[in-house]
């Protein structure tokens, strides 16, 4: 189970009357497969057949219900969330925000407490689309703490408040898109001609701080892991090599072989907790532990919507978030698989993370997430 700071336990022991209007029962997925890694496969294109059938059954919706009147649909955060998300682009906790400041702006709530109420009921119908996704928990949370800061006593009448409300919501969702880029620039002192960085996975935010530092004309190279079992790294390479970068294909078991080679690790996250370590792809911490034991630094880059309450002790006080795999041949009914697709890196084997608030030490993040959620 996951560790929760005490402001949020507070947080969720004040249960909001429920809403009827604003949103529908909260989807649940029938598989016990993390509808992150169901849904991945549409964006990256790598996908089998059964995967496909549980990522279309994980995205389809019933028909919005009709007004009595047959004149409208009622909004559903689902779907508007579910159609942001089909930008390859666009992270899911951005989408989970864009369809948040949707839920402003189709409410028809009279007074601020309303609401208020509808965007908890939302963020909750979001954050039980999938219970593993961290970054999407985290971005509705983090909306939720922005968007809610402005008083209805500040304006003369609910709807001044409510535009109000609109336009920090709007502002916080163009922020969001914007991370990427800011983290991007902000990397480029650290990746010097004729380095050779070690990447991990498919990291959207590692591909734009490497994409950057190409187009500013420096030299280096890239070994990419192959991201097993999805091929992430393989894609990333390919994504790489029409860039004109570099870039040399590894097995995942050949990282401690190759870290000789290495002047640094680049990795993502799925989510930054609060002792500054990280939630990110499985394989990340045997590649923390290995560059630490051989005095390479490993840099993170994730954006501040990943940032999110948690304190997991081990690697057992996660919450499952579980992936196919396929081997390509037969597996007896006996052997066990393992299949969670992700594992905690803690902070003392990692050297910065790069965000859009700016370049951290593991140690501060704890105090960037008190400014970010008070």
């Amino acid at each position: 189970m996951w560790r929760r700071s005490a402001s949020f336990i507070l947080d969720r022991s004040s249960n909001s009357p429920p809403m009827a209007d604003t949103t529908q029962t909260p989807f649940q997925n029938p598989d016990a497969i993390s509808a992150y890694y169901q849904t991945r496969a549409a964006h990256h294109g790598v996908i089998t057949s059964d995967w496909l059938a549980q990522a279309q059954a994980a995205v389809e919706q019933p028909d919005s219900s009709v007004s009595d009147l047959g004149a409208e649909r009622s909004f559903n955060v689902i779907d508007e969330f579910n159609g942001w998300r089909k930008q390859p682009d666009l992270a899911e906790a951005v989408a989970a925000i864009r369809a948040m400041a949707a839920v402003i702006r189709a409410s028809e709530a009279t007074t601020m407490m309303e609401l208020e109420i509808e965007l908890k009921k939302a963020s909750d119908t979001l954050k039980s689309w999938d219970k593993t996704s961290i970054s999407l928990t985290a971005g509705c949370d983090l909306f939720i703490r922005y968007v809610t800061r402005t008083s209805a006593l500040e304006y003369e009448d609910f709807n001044s408040a409510k535009s109000r409300l609109l336009e920090r919501a709007e502002k916080f969702g163009e922020i969001s898109c914007k991370a990427r880029k800011i983290i991007a620039m902000l990397s480029q002192d650290f990746i010097f001609d004729g380095c050779t960085v070690l990447v991990h996975g498919l990291s959207r935010v590692v591909l734009e701080v490497l994409k950057t530092a190409a187009q500013n004309n420096k030299l280096f190279r890239v070994l990419c892991t192959e991201g097993r079992p999805d091929g992430t790294g393989v894609l990333l390479s390919n994504e790489l090599s029409k860039l004109d970068i570099p870039v040399k294909l590894l097995l995942d078991s050949a990282v401690a072989y190759s870290m000789d080679e290495v002047d640094m690790v680049f990795v993502g996250a799925d989510g930054v907790v609060e002792s500054g370590g990280i939630i990110n792809m499985m394989g990340t911490y045997q590649i923390a532990l290995v560059a630490h034991s051989m005095n390479k630094p490993v840099y993170v880059a994730a954006e501040s919507y990943k940032f999110a309450r948690l304190y997991p002790l081990d690697q057992k006080d996660m919450a499952p978030a579980l992936r196919p795999i396929e081997f390509g041949v037969k597996i007896p009914a006996k052997v066990e698989v393992e299949r969670s697709a992700r594992d905690y890196t803690p902070p003392q084997y990692l050297t910065l993370l790069f965000t859009d608030l700016g370049v951290l030490s593991p140690s501060v993040v704890s105090d960037e997430l008190i400014q970010l959620y008070l």
